[in-house]
């Protein structure tokens, strides 16, 4: 038996282990060929020509599956989520009360040459009011009109549920963020919470309303004790995806636990609203997979009766826990569609994720609650991960309860290019946030105002 003979059956062996822990059926397909080449290099037979073309077949097989593995696991290793700096790993003292600023240094990565920014961390409380540290990005004009200026309080969408995965660590921070130019041009105050456990220690609150409001509110309250800067008690929050249900709950929890941060309107893009209604269109597909991995790490990290393997069926388990290990921005995203789609099919719920005690804990996060500032919720008209009609229903809830909706959808827009740089939502929310700061005259919120 030769070399090629034994790395094809070690290489088929691989593929075989790779998909009895996965959905891979192609893998144990690929598996079954490279040990089929590989019987068909035992000697059996004396023609010459049939010994030759068999070998040939086991090399060329065996040299395109140790190619394949090879590239798999360097897309692995390239994928990981990055390691956060000494910045968010020195030890700080928690225990301050929440809101203190515990340490500020210059940030200058995306920076535009308009603005300057700082990166800060600063105490705040998870959910069952034990205290931890948060990070987040500061930035302003470098021309600031006199007196003390409003803030615009941004809730960035998912980037992953694991440190490292923090906007103030990634390539491009200020990513999916409509009118960054005309925030600066305003001479608004833009904080922009990492949250707790992206930047800092986890775990990551991922859709845990609680959890993602403290982590904005206390950054609101820290960013005031920056000695270079004035700020009014005006503030405006603006969030896209997960971010947009972080502003939600930011101005449902405000009243209580920052009463200080004055809250004076919302404006939510494509808010992961309904929980439920999220989950139950779109578990079963790749993309639908990667925030279920998401959701399931997160509130299994965060709620003792929700158990992550009573929930995910054991064949899902591994790549679930793997996708859940890195960051939703390029390359890391990349790769994880890649598992999505080819190592899992279906759902990776063992049983419907709607109900149990992981459905009533969605139910118990989802933001169906009055608050006084008024709202803005913007909708791409072709988004396929929130869809127009589950946010429609969820607008309905909230105008029944009383709540001043300004309800609008863009004809051509999808999840993301909703907030892409030129969309009209904003140049939209713009006009909305100074109408806001003034006192100005808001639009009536009619029920579909098309844009």
């Amino acid at each position: 038996m030769g070399a090629f003979t034994i790395l094809a059956l070690i290489v088929g062996a691989a593929f075989f282990a790779l998909g009895a822990v996965s959905d891979a059926l192609w893998s144990l397909v690929w598996g079954a060929v490279c040990w089929a080449c590989a019987l068909a290099d035992v000697p059996h037979g004396r023609a010459a020509r049939a010994r030759v073309w068999r070998r040939a077949l086991v090399r060329t097989v065996t040299l395109a599956s140790a190619l394949l593995l090879s590239l798999l696991a360097a897309g692995h290793w390239y994928a990981r989520a990055a390691t956060p700096d000494r910045f968010y790993t020195v030890r700080r003292d928690s225990a301050a009360e929440p809101g203190a600023l515990l340490a500020l240094e210059s940030f200058r990565r995306d920076v535009p040459a308009s603005a300057r920014a700082w990166r800060m961390l600063y105490s705040t409380t998870r959910s069952d009011n034990s205290p931890t540290v948060g990070s987040a990005i500061v930035l302003v004009a470098r021309s600031l009109p006199p007196g003390p200026r409003p803030t615009l309080v941004w809730c960035h969408g998912t980037t992953g549920v694991v440190p490292g995965c923090a906007p103030s660590l990634l390539d491009r921070p200020f990513d999916c963020l409509p009118a960054l130019d005309g925030i600066i041009s305003q001479g608004w105050i833009y904080v922009a919470a990492d949250y707790v456990g992206l930047g800092t220690a986890g775990p990551h609150p991922y859709l845990i309303g609680e959890g993602e409001a403290r982590s904005t509110l206390d950054a609101v309250r820290a960013a005031r004790r920056i000695s270079e800067l004035s700020f009014d008690d005006r503030s405006v929050v603006w969030g896209h995806s997960q971010g947009g249900h972080a502003a939600l709950w930011t101005a449902i929890l405000a009243p209580s636990h920052a009463p200080d941060v004055h809250i004076v309107g919302v404006a939510a893009f494509a808010p992961a609203s309904d929980l439920i209604g999220l989950l139950a269109a779109t578990a079963d597909r790749p993309v639908g997979r990667i925030f279920s991995s998401f959701i399931v790490t997160a509130y299994a990290a965060a709620y003792p009766d929700v158990d992550f393997d009573d929930w995910v069926r054991p064949s899902a388990r591994l790549v679930a826990r793997d996708i859940a290990s890195r960051c939703l921005a390029p390359p890391e995203a990349l790769f994880s569609a890649c598992e999505a789609l080819l190592f899992l099919d279906g759902s990776i719920f063992a049983r419907d994720p709607t109900t149990g005690t992981l459905g009533d804990r969605l139910r118990a996060n989802v933001p169906r609650a009055r608050f006084d500032a008024p709202l803005f919720v913007g909708q791409g008209e072709r988004d396929d991960l929130v869809l127009p009609f589950v946010q429609e229903r969820f607008v309905a809830e909230l105008r029944a309860l009383g709540q001043s909706v300004e309800y609008r959808t863009y004809e051509g827009h999808d999840h993301l290019s909703l907030v892409a740089v030129g969309s009209p939502v904003g140049v939209d929310v713009l006009a909305w946030t100074a109408a806001c700061f003034t006192g100005g005259t808001l639009g009536q919120g009619a029920p579909n105002d098309a844009r």
